[in-house]
C-alpha cells in the first residue's frame, strides 16, 4: 500500500474539515468531528469501519491533583487508504492531546501506511493509560504512608478523590479496549479494495490490546489497594477508639477504689472501728495508695498502660520452609 498523508487538525472549523476529509465521510461522523469538547466522558470511545474509511473516537482522562478535577482529551480520527486525519479538541480548562510522539515514531520507522499510522496513535494512547494507572498507584502508596500521619478528614477526602479517579479511568479504558478488540478479531471491515488494516498490522494492534488489558488489570489492582487502605484506616480508627476506651477505663478504675475507701470512712456513723484511732487517717491513705499501686501494676501486666503486655508468651520463630519439599505434596498418599 502506498504512503499515506497524516493531516493533524486542532479545533478545526467545518471548512477545514471538509477540505481534509475524504468525500465519502458520513454526515454523522462529520457532526461528531465538529462537536466541541465540552462534555464529560462522552462520546464513548469506538472504532467503526465504513465503506472507504475507518472512523474512531478516543478519550484520554487527565487527572489534575492540585485542582481536584479530571478533564478528557478527545482525539478523533478518519483513516482512508490515502490519508489519516486526526482531530484533536482542546478541552475546557485543559490542553489538547499531544500526538507528536506517534508522528515521530512513524517517521523514524519510515513506514507511512495508514493502518500503521493508526496503530502508532492508539499505541500512544494505550501507553498514556498505563502511565496514568502508575500515577494513581503512586498516589495510593502515598495515601498508605500518610494514614499514620494525616488526619481522618484528609484521609477520607483522598480516598474519595482516588476512588472517583479510578472510576473515570475504568469507564474510559474499557470501551477503548473493546474498540481495539474489534481490530484484533478482524471484525472491522472497510469495504472493497486493498485492506486498510492488513494482518501484520492487526498483530501490532494485539500489542495495544495487551497494554489496555494491563491498564485494566492495573486499575483493578489499584481499586483493591484502595479498598485495603480504606479498611486499614477504618481498623486504625477502631483500634484508636479501643485504646482511648482502655485509658478511660484505667482512669475510672484507679479512682473507683479510693472513692470507695473515702466514702466508707466518710459515713456518719457513731460507732466505727477506726473513728477514734490516732492512725486512722494514715490507715485510710495507706489503703488508697496500696490499692492504686496494685491496680496500676495489674493494668501494666495486661498491657493497657506502659507498653505491650508482660504476660503474653513469646511465639517461637517460624520454621524455614524449603520450596523443594512442596513438589508433589498433594499427590503423595496420605
Amino acid at each position: 500500500m502506498a504512503r499515506a498523508e497524516w493531516i493533524d487538525l486542532l479545533d478545526p472549523d467545518e471548512a477545514e474539515l471538509r477540505a481534509a476529509l475524504p468525500r465519502e465521510v458520513h454526515d454523522r461522523a462529520l457532526e461528531q468531528l465538529l462537536r466541541p469538547a465540552l462534555h464529560d466522558d462522552e462520546p464513548r470511545p469506538r472504532l467503526e469501519g465504513h465503506d472507504h474509511y475507518v472512523f474512531g473516537v478516543f478519550l484520554v482522562p487527565v487527572c489534575i491533583r492540585e485542582e481536584d478535577r479530571i478533564f478528557y482529551q478527545e482525539v478523533d480520527l478518519v483513516a482512508s487508504r490515502e490519508r489519516l486525519v486526526t482531530v484533536r479538541k482542546t478541552p475546557e480548562r485543559g490542553h489538547p492531546f499531544d500526538a507528536t510522539p506517534a508522528r515521530q515514531s512513524a517517521e523514524a520507522e519510515g513506514d507511512a501506511r495508514p493502518g500503521l499510522l493508526v496503530y502508532r496513535l492508539v499505541d500512544l494512547i494505550a501507553e498514556y493509560f498505563l502511565d496514568l494507572v502508575d500515577a494513581i498507584n503512586d498516589e495510593i502508596d502515598e495515601l498508605e504512608d500518610g494514614i499514620e500521619r494525616w488526619t481522618a478528614a484528609q484521609i477520607r477526602t483522598r480516598i474519595s478523590q482516588l476512588r472517583h479517579d479510578l472510576l473515570h479511568v475504568r469507564r474510559t479504558v474499557a470501551p477503548t479496549r473493546d474498540a481495539i478488540r474489534r481490530v484484533v478479531d478482524r471484525r472491522l471491515d472497510v469495504g472493497e479494495g486493498s485492506e486498510l488494516l492488513p494482518r501484520e498490522i492487526e498483530l501490532d494492534f494485539a500489542d495495544v490490546y495487551d497494554k489496555l488489558l494491563r491498564a485494566m488489570d492495573g486499575a483493578d489492582l489499584s481499586r483493591d489497594l484502595l479498598s485495603s487502605a480504606r479498611d486499614y484506616h477504618q481498623a486504625k480508627i477502631a483500634n484508636d477508639q479501643n485504646e482511648v476506651t482502655k485509658r478511660l477505663t484505667v482512669i475510672a478504675s484507679v479512682l473507683l477504689v479510693p472513692t470507695f475507701i473515702v466514702g466508707l470512712y466518710g459515713q456518719n456513723f457513731r460507732h466505727m472501728p477506726e473513728l477514734a484511732w490516732g492512725f486512722g487517717y494514715w490507715w485510710s491513705w495507706g489503703w488508697i495508695v496500696l490499692t492504686t499501686i496494685l491496680q496500676l501494676a495489674f493494668y501494666r501486666w495486661l498491657g493497657w498502660i506502659g507498653g505491650p503486655p508482660l504476660g503474653r508468651p513469646k511465639l517461637p520463630p517460624l520454621r524455614r520452609l524449603d520450596p523443594r519439599a512442596l513438589a508433589g505434596r498433594r499427590r503423595r498418599p496420605s
